[in-house]
């Protein structure tokens, strides 16, 4: 081993032994290095010992020569691994099935093991179906608990079955608030014979914002389930060595400019630069100016700007952010003397680093902000957002079918008195209206990318606190909700007296989890949805979270946007998105007064005073004391003992049969012949339109399927919760109402075209019908195919419905990879053509010739129904030589299967 050397470092009469660059940096300027190569350079010398770590590896890092234009492929082996319920279910899903193949196969089924720390934080199953009310937190935990048993009876055998793998039960908190605020490290310590290894702390994640940790100076970011299982399971994460794009923040924002407005600037900004696949590195002299919340804000939407990470340096505001949240005196200290010592440290003296590209920031010029209608990267100045979102209203080929008396007049006029003749008219309790265009019916201060900053929530506070005073109620049609990312938020909410204001707008706890960001955003009240489907409103939605795409928050809300949380307070007051927030009255007070924005708003000043005199260290300790102890309702759970999991009958989990005729070797890779498409479909399109997500439609494939089983349709629960169900995911694969698919031209949703037969069916059955055919199927897509959640059942749906290729013109990061640890073959057009330019209409016969090891390019050969042909030249997006083993062997777990096999 060339580079390995290890160096002693003595904290506070300990001694700890960790990897030096001492051989390196006599022959190399490490100083130009960013921080995040730092990171990936140490993680390759630690392993020079390994067979994935080639000494050339280390010297490219070193030599690091932004100019260089070749692709360089390295090994990446994260500390840990995390994981949310959704996503983490399957994992432990298929990590169960994988002791049966191995048990099967003649192997020791115990073996297959998380071989790195794993932690998985039940997150993601509350839904809203209860607001408002002082009792919205226990109603909806009940109903959790109960539409969750079996997959929470799963999780906690898996927790008692597998080494390295703890479980953080519902109702502590989203998964990366509990990262942040507890579970991060910033440096690992490994006991190793009578020494202990201390190295960075690094991670991968099944949730494409794990990225959030970015902001404490974690490297680390979202893969899907598929890859994380194999990360578990000691398999290096094979990459290219990233591009990295620096961004200089300099100045400070504004008085009563958010954290929020400032990362809907730089998602806008990077978005419009081009980051998919890079690292993002932040610098500059603005970065003193924010704290380890307000990086986290940034780090979170990496996935939203494009990017693999957003990542900010160990520095002293990392160091005040370990001891405001409770971490342990000595490991502070480690962090410190650990990252002083490897050079990873960051000062005003640290030297800026080479990057590829350089964008920069002044944050004096960030303004309030809002995105939306539809991507986290439209984002629209507050002042201006009344004015964009009725331009795009008017677009909308519905809205010329509305009468006028449904809609909001705008610009001073009057609405019109009460219709109650009218599609669109409601009543609530005591309270009567006509809902109207734009009207804001879901309020949202949702977990995820702002919860975890107090900034934010305690300003929602005094947003909430100055409109109780003056005797303002949010609009009788806005379903509010409050879902922090931990029970330190309510906590510290609570003690500074601002959560019966809160309440008193109807901002009432309604669970610690990812609600509206996901989905989970609950149904609207009946009378609600009634009028929007009768009068063919246009209605909106206002959330604090990071995701706003079409179809994803609500099935009948056409328009959201994501805002800072006292942003959220102020839209449930106006009611309305035709309404300019930011110039025109929210509502009167209760004399009738004209109240502003700019009156409820607090100062910094305010702000700043409240969080010191609420939030603390102890707080923190506290909350986090018992952080894997769950209710009785989780401990009283009946758990199976077995080794190998024995498969209760349930709909929640099923065995999936993805190794069920596979054998100790791989069968050739082959030519897929006289494939056909099962979707085509343009640009955009996102996990959320292929994965299930959201609420399971009734007639829907998987609706039927689970009313087959006696199911109905109020105990369906959502298509995240059913993730360890293949039957119910593959029904549902492809089944986004907003999806459309152009083999089935003037429709949404589960529809395609059966060839040669012409007939119209669901995508599912027209799977299942080639499947039976044995003729495989493709995919046809555009540009940015697979953007979003890293969700691994964007994979493994098509796997399952025989979709051995898929053909676009880009691809998002995530999704390419899980393709590949699906056996999938990701292939793209060449720059300038498409499905359009080539004159593909789907409903030719595909064939694709076969590929080998580093093979670039490949062939396809189209079979028109009018007798002709053409041959197209693809790119094969199989980047790495471990993606084509994986690839080779029909899928990554496949191949760890193998190899276990082969060592056992």
């Amino acid at each position: 081993m060339k580079y390995q050397t290890f160096s002693s470092l003595e904290v506070n009469n300990k001694t700890y032994s960790a990897i030096g660059f001492d051989k390196l940096a006599d022959e190399y300027d490490l100083s130009r290095l960013p921080f995040c190569i730092k990171i990936l350079l140490e993680n390759l010398i630690r392993h020079e010992h390994t067979d994935f770590v080639a000494e050339k590896d280390i010297q490219t890092i070193a030599t690091w020569d932004t100019a260089d234009t070749e692709d360089h492929e390295i090994s990446f082996v994260p500390a840990r691994v995390i994981l949310q319920d959704f996503t983490g279910v399957p994992a432990i899903v298929d990590l169960a099935a994988m002791r049966d193949a191995v048990n099967r196969l003649g192997g020791d089924a115990q073996s297959i093991n998380p071989l790195n720390p794993v932690e998985l934080v039940i997150d993601h199953s509350v839904m809203v179906d209860h607001f408002g009310g002082e009792d919205s937190f226990s109603k909806n935990t009940a109903i959790e608990v109960e539409r969750n048993k079996e997959r929470y009876q799963f999780l906690k055998w898996g927790q008692s079955s597998f080494d390295n793998f703890k479980v953080v039960p519902p109702g502590r908190g989203i998964v990366h608030q509990v990262n942040l605020e507890y579970l991060a490290r910033c440096v690992f310590a490994t006991e190793q014979g009578d020494e202990t290894l201390v190295y960075p702390d690094t991670l991968v994640g099944t949730d494409s914002h794990t990225t959030m940790i970015n902001g404490l100076g974690v490297l680390g970011w979202g893969v899907g389930g598929i890859e994380a299982e194999a990360a578990m399971l000691g398999q290096p994460v094979t990459m290219l060595l990233p591009k990295v794009v620096g961004f200089k923040l300099k100045g400070k924002l504004k008085p009563g400019v958010t954290a929020t407005d400032m990362v809907l600037t730089i998602t806008e900004q990077l978005r419009a630069h081009g980051v998919v696949g890079k690292f993002v590195e932040f610098f500059g002299p603005g970065l003193g100016s924010l704290t380890t919340a307000d990086r986290a804000t940034i780090a979170n939407m990496a996935p939203e700007y494009g990017a693999t990470c957003g990542i900010f340096p160990l520095d002293d505001v990392a160091l005040d952010y370990l001891r405001l949240t409770g971490r342990d005196e000595q490991q502070i200290a480690l962090v410190e003397a650990y990252a002083k010592q490897t050079g990873l440290w960051h000062d005003d003296n640290t030297k800026d680093a080479q990057y590829h590209e350089t964008l920069e920031l002044d944050l004096d010029e960030v303004v309030p902000s809002v995105a939306g209608p539809k991507r986290p990267q439209d984002r629209v100045a507050l002042d201006n957002a009344a004015q964009a979102y009725s331009k795009w209203l008017s677009q909308q080929i519905d809205v010329a079918e509305v009468s006028e008396e449904a809609k909001f007049v705008s610009e001073g006029g009057t609405a019109p008195d009460v219709d109650e003749e009218h599609a669109s008219y409601v009543r609530i309790g005591d309270e009567a209206f006509n809902l109207e265009d734009g009207a804001v019916v879901i309020a949202a201060i949702t977990s995820c990318t702002n919860t975890s900053n107090p900034s934010v929530l305690i300003a929602a506070g005094l947003v909430a606190k100055k409109a109780a005073e003056l005797g303002m109620t949010r609009k009788p049609w806005v379903k509010t909700s409050l879902a922090p990312g931990s029970q330190v938020v309510t906590q510290y909410l609570e003690d500074a007296g601002l959560m019966p204001h809160l309440e008193a707008l109807g901002f009432n706890l309604v669970g610690y989890g990812c609600t509206t960001c996901i989905g989970n955003s609950g149904p609207l009240p009946d009378a609600i949805e009634g009028a929007i489907r009768k009068a063919k409103l246009s209605v909106t939605s206002v959330l604090s979270g990071n995701r706003n795409f079409e179809g994803r928050i609500h099935p009948d809300v056409a328009a959201n946007y994501l805002a800072s949380p006292p942003l959220v307070v102020a839209y449930a007051l106006a009611g309305n998105m035709k309404m300019d927030i930011a110039n025109s009255p929210l509502g009167k007070d209760r004399n009738g007064n004209d109240v502003y924005l700019k009156d409820l708003w607090p100062s910094q000043e305010q702000i700043q005073q409240y969080i010191a005199d609420n939030v603390s260290g102890e707080l923190f300790k506290a909350k986090y004391a018992d952080v894997f102890k769950g209710s009785e309702v989780w401990n009283e759970l009946n758990v199976s003992d077995a080794t190998v999991y024995d498969w209760p009958d349930s709909t929640y989990i099923q065995h999936p049969p993805f190794f069920e005729t596979m054998s100790t070797t791989p069968e050739p890779v082959s030519t897929i012949e006289g494939a056909r498409c099962l979707v085509k479909v343009g640009d955009s399109i996102t996990t959320d339109h292929i994965s299930p997500a959201g609420s399971i439609a009734p007639q829907s494939p998987a609706g039927e399927y689970l009313q087959s089983l006696g199911v109905t349709p109020e105990h369906f629960n959502s298509y995240g919760s059913r993730r360890g169900n293949h039957e119910v995911m593959m029904r549902g694969t492809f089944a986004n109402v907003r999806l459309k698919n152009q083999l089935a031209p003037g429709t949404s949703g589960s529809a395609t075209t059966h060839f040669p037969s012409g007939d119209a069916m669901s995508i599912y059955h027209a799977a299942m019908r080639y499947k039976e055919e044995q003729v495989p199927a493709i995919v046809i897509g555009g540009k940015e195919y697979g953007t979003g959640s890293s969700r691994d059942w964007a994979a493994k749906g098509p796997s399952l419905m025989g979709v051995q290729a898929v053909v676009a013109e880009s691809f998002e990061r995530i999704h390419r990879s899980n393709l590949i640890g699906m056996g999938i073959l990701p292939l793209q057009f060449k720059q300038g053509e498409s499905a359009e330019s080539l004159g593909i209409e789907g409903n030719e016969k595909f064939s694709i010739a076969s590929v080998s090891a580093g093979q670039k390019t490949t062939t396809m050969t189209i079979n028109k129904a009018d007798g002709g042909q053409l041959s197209v030249e693809l790119l094969v997006r199989i980047d790495t030589a471990n993606e084509f083993t994986y690839y080779q062997h029909g899928g990554i777990l496949h191949y760890v299967i193998r190899e276990y096999l082969k060592a056992g």
